[in-house]
Formats: C-alpha cells, sequence, structure tokens
C-alpha cells in the first residue's frame, strides 16, 4: 500500500496525467461525434440520390460499435499508452528512479504499482467513455444511419467492456516498454509507430504477410474489439484476447527481469 500510495502521489502531483486525461476525452467524444455526422450525412446523400431517380454508387456508411468507439480504443489508448511510457522514462531522465529504488528495494512492486494505478484508471475512464461515445455517435448520426448503434448482442456489448481491458493491458505493454528503453523518445516512437504504422506494413508482403497478420500482437486486439480488419485469423476474439495478454505480460516480464539486472 505504500508502494501504490506514493506512485499514486507522483503521478497526480504532475500536470501531464491531467493534460492526457483531457485529451483522450476530447479525442474519444470529438471523433465519436465525426462519425456519427459521417453516417449522417453519408446516408442522406443516398437517399437524395433515390429521390433524384439516380442509382446511388456507393453504399451509406452506417457505423457499427466499434466504429462509434474506435476513438477511444484508438487514439485515446495510444494517449494513455504515452502517459503510461512516461511515468518510467521520465523518472529515467530526471534521476528520481534512484531515489525511488532506493525507498523501496523491490523494484518489480514500483512497476507494478505503476502498471496497476494507471492500467486501473485507465480503464475506468474508457469504460465511461466508451458509454459517451456510443451516446454521441447515436444522438448525431440519427435513427437511421445509427440503426447498427444499439447495445443489443454479444459483440456490441464486447465494443463496450472490451475498450477497458484493452487499455489495461495497453498500459501494462507502455510501462514494460518503457522499463526496457528508458527513453521517452525511443519508447513513446516504437508504441505510436506499432499499431499505426508497423504491423499495417505486413501488407506490402503479398502471401507471407497473409500468413504473418494473424500472430500480430494489435491486430489480435482489433480482432476482439470487433475490427478484424479483413485478416483471417486462427482462432475467435477471445482467443486473440488471450494471444494478445500472452505479448503483454511477455514484455512486461522482461522489463521485470531487465530492471533488476540493470543499474538504475
Amino acid at each position: 500500500m505504500a508502494v501504490l500510495n506514493a506512485e499514486r502521489i507522483k503521478i497526480t502531483s504532475t500536470r501531464s496525467p491531467w493534460w492526457c486525461t483531457v485529451i483522450i476525452i476530447v479525442l474519444g467524444l470529438g471523433l465519436a461525434a465525426v462519425i456519427g455526422l459521417s453516417a449522417k450525412a453519408s446516408i442522406n446523400s443516398f437517399n437524395n440520390q433515390i429521390a433524384d431517380g439516380k442509382q446511388p454508387d456507393f453504399d451509406p456508411f452506417l457505423p457499427q460499435m466499434s466504429d462509434a468507439v474506435g476513438g477511444v480504443s484508438g487514439f485515446g489508448v495510444l494517449v494513455l499508452m504515452i502517459l503510461a511510457a512516461l511515468a518510467v522514462t521520465s523518472e529515467y531522465r530526471f534521476g528520481v528512479i534512484r531515489t525511488t529504488f532506493q525507498a523501496i528495494p523491490n523494484r518489480a512492486s514500483v512497476l507494478v504499482a505503476k502498471a496497476g494505478l494507471i492500467g486501473a484508471f485507465g480503464a475506468v475512464l474508457t469504460f465511461v467513455l466508451t458509454f459517451g461515445a456510443y451516446a454521441i455517435a447515436k444522438a448525431t448520426a440519427g435513427d437511421e444511419a445509427g440503426a447498427a448503434l444499439t447495445l443489443s448482442g454479444d459483440d456490441a456489448w464486447r465494443s463496450i467492456y472490451g475498450v477497458p481491458i484493452y487499455a489495461f493491458l495497453c498500459v501494462v505493454l507502455a510501462v514494460g516498454v518503457g522499463t526496457l528503453l528508458r527513453q521517452s523518445a525511443g519508447a513513446i516512437a516504437l508504441l505510436l509507430l506499432w499499431p499505426l504504422l508497423i504491423e499495417s506494413l505486413f501488407n506490402l508482403f503479398g502471401s507471407f504477410g497473409e500468413k504473418i497478420m494473424p500472430f500480430l500482437p494489435f491486430l489480435n486486439a482489433n480482432n476482439f474489439l470487433g475490427a478484424p480488419q479483413g485478416v483471417e485469423f486462427h482462432w475467435g476474439p477471445w482467443g486473440s484476447l488471450v494471444y494478445f495478454a500472452v505479448f503483454v505480460f511477455v514484455i512486461f516480464g522482461a522489463g521485470l527481469v531487465v530492471v533488476n539486472k540493470r543499474d538504475a
């Protein structure tokens, strides 16, 4: 409890967590509004072409629950990972980590406390925001364009409760990456480029890329959240969650091993 309390004070006494929280809220709810308005504009354009006796040359955009909460599970969680990585790398940058480890010789407990506190906060925040994103997307899309935005069925509910699970695991991953790299720029660059660019590059490798993509961690996380992105996985959504969780804890475990072997 003393370790948790110390980490809580360190996290809440700086400005970056508060700014990151504001950014997560703005991105999560703002993108939900954009998706709803885009869907409404799309269905209106589609209906207008039909009313004018024309054959529409496009299919209207009818967002699913995974689309509505995409701002939270996508950009919001990315910001959360940056926050988690900085909680570790900033201490190395300013030399505070030495004092921390002198006060708490059990280094693993420090990392677990950081991951647990930020992870729990991120899970609660994203859980609340998913409902807000759903409500905003539903309201802005209207009844017709938002017909698929309903809290019914396993897939829809998994898009809601899956986001906080994903957010918690991403925080644990970010703490592990931050511990391994120790540098803010390197850790943030890797955490951002990994899901946004690196994994998508495998599309360029033809049949070889198609065989590799079902084993990429963030694509498996997306499959759990209801956005398989056309990848043929060897298991279902829950299998993808287990795969991603194993990957996360392998990285975090490596961080625990390394932090006990290297000098602070």
